[in-house]
């Protein structure tokens, strides 16, 4: 969707500013937004993409008023809300106020090997690739009302096939609930000039990885 949350191009919020040796968590609260999302995909049954949509689908005055996990949190409360696993008195409380629904629970013990097993994305491919590395493209110009792995900023341009990752879930239809329905996912790399016109930076490229969907031979 087209959202404040895609920002990757965009002028006025000024140059990126990194935080020397920055902590993954700058406040205990952060580490337990963060443990909680992971934790309760297992009784809500949502998957990654699910949740980013979660995170990205707010008003842009309220999504550019809050912190990283302010957002995360915001997110995970949407998510429990429509799963019907919290309710809106619940929320304001900050506390359980009625009975807890039968769900899985992840165990402290079960934490560890999750994380390690990841949640892999890769899938057999239904059909051959379309394209091959060197393949001159031109990515779709879409603005879909759901989620979408696209940013804006590439949208229409030209760019040429640099790796081919195979066939992996598709974050737009997976995001929705339609299912993964597996597409051909590669690196496409642009020229900072096809990007941002005479102001682009001549000598900078940007590499995008983007499913078969998106992208038609140019």
């Amino acid at each position: 969707m087209d959202g404040a949350h895609d920002m990757g191009g965009v002028a006025g919020f000024g140059p990126v500013v990194p935080e020397p040796n920055e902590p993954w968590f700058h406040a205990e609260w952060e580490r337990r937004a963060f443990a909680l999302t992971l934790a309760m995909a297992r009784p809500g049954g949502w998957n990654i993409d699910m949740s980013r949509f979660a995170r990205e689908n707010r008003p842009p005055q309220d999504y550019l008023s809050k912190s990283y996990f302010e957002i995360w949190l915001a997110g995970l409360e949407r998510l429990m809300a429509e799963r019907e696993l919290v309710t809106a008195d619940e929320i304001a409380a900050a506390r359980p106020l009625h009975p807890r629904k039968a769900v899985p629970v992840l165990t402290a013990a079960d934490v560890t090997p999750m994380l390690r097993r990841g949640a892999p994305t890769a899938r057999a491919a239904s059909h051959p690739a379309r394209f091959a590395i060197g393949d001159r493209v031109r990515t779709k110009d879409l603005h879909p009302p759901t989620h979408t792995r696209l940013p804006r900023y590439v949208r229409g341009h030209l760019g040429v096939i640099e790796l081919v990752h195979g066939a992996h879930v598709f974050a737009d239809s997976n995001a929705s609930g339609a299912g993964e329905d597996p597409q051909w996912l590669y690196t496409v790399v642009f020229d900072g000039r096809e990007l941002w016109g005479a102001d682009g930076d001549a000598s900078a490229t940007v590499s995008v990885d983007a499913w078969e969907p998106y992208l038609e031979r140019a």
